[in-house]
C-alpha cells in the first residue's frame, strides 16, 4: 500500500491511497489550521471502526441475519502528554434488524478480531481494545427494543 499527501495550504494536506479516494486533513486553527478536515489521529480511529464494521457486516450476512441498521463507535482514550498516544479503545458494535442471533453477532465479533481485521489486530499489539456490542429488534417505523447486550473482550495485549 502507498499513501501520499499533498499539501494544500496552512495545515491543509489531500491524503490519497492506492483507491484513490481523496480525504482532506486539516488541524484546528489553534495550531495554525482552518478546522476544515479530519485530523490524522481520527483517521486512525476511523480506519479501525471502519475494518472492523466490514468484516462484522461481510459475516452476519453470510450467516444470512437480517441487519436493518449496523453502527459502529470506537471511543479511544489518548495519553495526556505527547506524542498524546492511543492507550486503550473500546469498539461498539449497535446491530438491529429482525431476529438477529447473538451467537452469531459474537461470533462475528470474534472472527473480526482474530482473524479478518488488520487494524484491529495491529493496534491489539499496542493497547488493550475491548468489545461492546448491542442488539436490538427492528420493530419498524424507527421502533427498536434492545434484546442482547454485553462485553467481548480478547486479550489481544500479551
Amino acid at each position: 500500500m502507498k499513501a501520499t499527501v499533498n499539501w494544500q495550504h496552512n495545515m491543509t494536506f489531500i491524503g490519497t491511497a492506492n483507491s484513490g479516494f481523496p480525504v482532506q486533513m486539516d488541524s484546528g486553527e489553534s495550531v495554525g489550521g482552518n478546522n476544515s478536515g479530519v485530523r490524522p489521529m481520527e483517521l486512525l480511529a476511523l480506519g479501525l471502526a471502519g475494518c472492523a464494521a466490514m468484516d462484522v457486516i461481510s459475516i452476519l450476512h453470510k450467516k444470512r441475519q437480517h441487519v436493518t441498521q449496523f453502527d459502529v463507535s470506537v471511543d479511544v482514550a489518548r495519553a495526556s502528554d505527547y506524542p498524546k498516544v492511543f492507550t486503550s479503545a473500546v469498539i461498539n458494535y449497535i446491530v438491529a434488524g429482525n431476529h438477529i442471533d447473538e451467537n452469531a453477532v459474537l461470533r462475528a465479533i470474534e472472527l473480526s478480531v482474530t482473524k479478518y481485521c488488520p487494524a484491529q489486530f495491529m493496534f491489539g499489539q499496542i493497547f488493550p481494545i475491548e468489545m461492546h456490542y448491542e442488539i436490538y429488534e427492528d420493530e419498524g417505523e424507527g421502533v427498536r427494543r434492545l434484546t442482547h447486550q454485553g462485553i467481548w473482550q480478547e486479550l489481544l495485549q500479551e
